[in-house]
């Protein structure tokens, strides 16, 4: 097994190899590989660390400490004399700040289980809310064999909601669950539960994305208590309390981009990391320790004049733990005539971990369909390929 720190030296002893290596011949990069040492790599790690110590112990996109660590970074870029470009972009930021809570009024009082009976899903507005349960009229239950409800899919579904505060029960199955949650605020609900389906394999607690922040509070169910509500309903009045707390909203993060001033212009390789943490920690493997790396390859590199063959553009992505959402951003707003410029992409991810792995993506679509698809897609794609050096997150 190699360890941590030694898996640092021949990451960038690696990346080294592949920036100063011409199509034809290789360049001695000896002193480059020299100079880049785990100790320095160290060093802006444990400035990652100090800036999460100070900031929530978190890097994550949107935060206070995410701001910080790209202004670090730029800094450093710029006291080695590289011109830096902060890229903001919006993204939809989510953050649960205390469990969210459920109960049954009447009949019987009964309080849910948070976990094991119902989760909040990602973007769920923010409230509490008592009110009445009311049913789409389309719920499948007992279940078909094969996945086949549509409820909620449509918004002729929702009965009209009540003059008091009320609460769409609506099941898992064919839509987006955002379309159901826009469906029952569209039809005047204040809350919605959405229950799993039913079948083998669609019982538990259902959980997942909005995939933008919404206005009322939306929690996931298991199919258990889908069904409970939904055969109390047909019998009489049923009254349920649904809490959630959450900070659900877009928010501002960057970029940080720079590159070499030599190397031919119309030949460009990216050297990408994300400098985002999760929002549960500092990130400092994930992905400090390639950030970290690639920083200070571009440090020494100007340090020692050294001139590539290609151009070297140097990218620290934000917002990559919300799916993606910096190189995407990065990707989508490059004009047509610059993407074709991107000869490599390489990605650096957890390079501090003892088991490392070499990802080449499928650019051209050969393997697995559309051109660059991917189950998690990286970064910038062209007409060239996209390799990443990286460790299998366990």
């Amino acid at each position: 097994m190699i360890g941590s720190s030694t898996w640092l030296s021949v990451a960038s002893s690696s990346l080294v190899l592949l920036l100063t290596t011409p199509i034809a011949a290789q360049t001695d990069s000896s002193k480059l590989r020299e100079v880049i040492t785990v100790a320095a790599i160290r060093a802006h790690q444990q400035a990652l660390q100090e800036v999460a110590d100070a900031n929530g112990g978190t890097r994550t996109a949107g935060s206070a400490g995410y701001d910080a660590s790209a202004s670090y970074v730029e800094q450093k870029l710029r006291e080695a004399g590289y011109q830096v470009v902060v890229q903001p972009f919006p993204f939809p930021f989510y953050q649960e700040r205390s469990l969210s809570e459920a109960a049954r009024l009447s009949p019987g009082p009964k309080t849910y289980v948070h976990g094991t009976d119902f989760l909040t899903l990602r973007y769920s507005g923010s409230g509490s809310v008592e009110g009445v349960i009311m049913p789409t009229s389309d719920i499948v239950i007992p279940p078909t064999a094969e996945p086949s409800s549509t409820s909620g899919c449509e918004p002729t579904d929702f009965p009209t909601a009540p003059v008091e505060p009320a609460i769409a029960l609506v099941q898992r199955g064919t839509c987006t669950f955002g379309q159901k949650v826009t469906n029952a605020a569209a039809a005047g609900y204040d809350a919605i539960i959405i229950f799993n389906e039913g079948q083998t394999g669609r019982q538990e607690v259902v959980s997942g994305t909005l995939g933008t922040p919404v206005g009322i509070p939306v929690l996931g169910a298991s199919f258990a208590l889908g069904e409970e509500l939904h055969r109390l309903a047909q019998d009489g009045q049923v009254r349920v309390r649904i809490k959630t707390d959450a900070t659900s909203e877009l928010r501002q993060t960057a970029n940080v981009i720079s590159e070499t001033s030599s190397g031919a212009a119309d030949r460009i390789v990216v050297v990408g990391a994300h400098l985002d943490s999760v929002s549960e920690g500092p990130g400092i493997n994930d992905n400090g320790s390639g950030a970290a790396m690639i920083l200070e390859l571009a440090i020494q590199l100007h340090r020692l004049k050294i001139t590539p063959a290609n151009r070297l553009r140097f990218a620290f992505w934000g917002a990559e733990e919300w799916g993606l959402l910096g190189s995407m951003h990065y990707v989508e707003q490059l004009p047509a005539q610059e993407l074709k410029k991107i000869l490599l992409n390489l990605n650096f991810d957890m390079l501090g971990s003892p088991n490392p792995v070499r990802f080449v993506y499928d650019g051209d679509g050969s393997d697995s369909g559309p051109a660059g698809q991917r189950a998690r897609p990286a970064q910038p794609r062209s007409r060239a390929s996209s390799s990443t050096i990286s460790a299998v997150k366990i």
